[in-house]
């Protein structure tokens, strides 16, 4: 199934040079008076190699299609991320070396879908946007309203995210994870 390459999502299955690849990085760059282009930073799947790679917008990319299983993400303890099948309860274990960036958005009880390439997990789909609780930021301002200044504002799972003045620590933020950018107050 070709898509397009601004479709790249962190976790996604693709098919690359006729290898298949994770994809654990994707950055969308509109560099001054050039084209816009895809940086994405892929795993080679066979050999564990990663590697930068960019793409055109308009490049058609070959996403394979693998066994996708909806799942719960239970915990993390160091490198294991912990998924239960809410069907069967039965639990699969993914080193944060398959997940790759994604590790930064999964928060308790998130549903996802994993992917199995030859009966082996191989990697995750994360929903378009996810809710992450802001633990750590500047103090709002009252009179603060949305325009084109922000602050840093570092979330639950770490992420660090750029927020408009006017949130606080303790708010949850909708984030969106293609780019990791704000998208609303959740």
């Amino acid at each position: 199934m070709a898509i397009p390459a601004t479709q790249l999502r962190p976790g996604m299955i693709i098919k690359h040079n006729d290898q298949l690849h994770t994809v654990f990085k994707v950055e969308h760059r509109t560099p001054g008076n050039l084209r816009a282009f895809i940086q994405a930073k892929l795993r080679n799947l066979k050999s564990g190699a990663m590697f930068e790679h960019r793409f055109r917008s308009a490049d058609a990319i070959e996403k394979v299609v693998v066994d996708e299983i909806s799942m719960e993400f239970l915990y993390a303890d160091g490198d294991d991320f912990y998924f239960m099948n809410p069907v069967d309860y039965e639990q699969t274990v993914l080193k944060s070396s398959t997940l790759g960036d994604a590790v930064e958005y999964l928060t308790a009880n998130l549903q996802i879908k994993v992917s199995y390439f030859d009966g082996q997990p191989v990697g995750i789909e994360l929903p378009q946007a996810v809710d992450l609780q802001v633990v750590e930021t500047e103090p709002g301002l009252k009179s603060a309203t949305a325009s084109s200044v922000t602050k840093p504002a570092k979330t639950e799972t770490g992420l660090v995210v750029q927020v408009p003045p006017f949130i606080n620590e303790g708010e949850k933020i909708r984030v969106d994870t293609s780019d990791g950018a704000y998208m609303s107050r959740a």
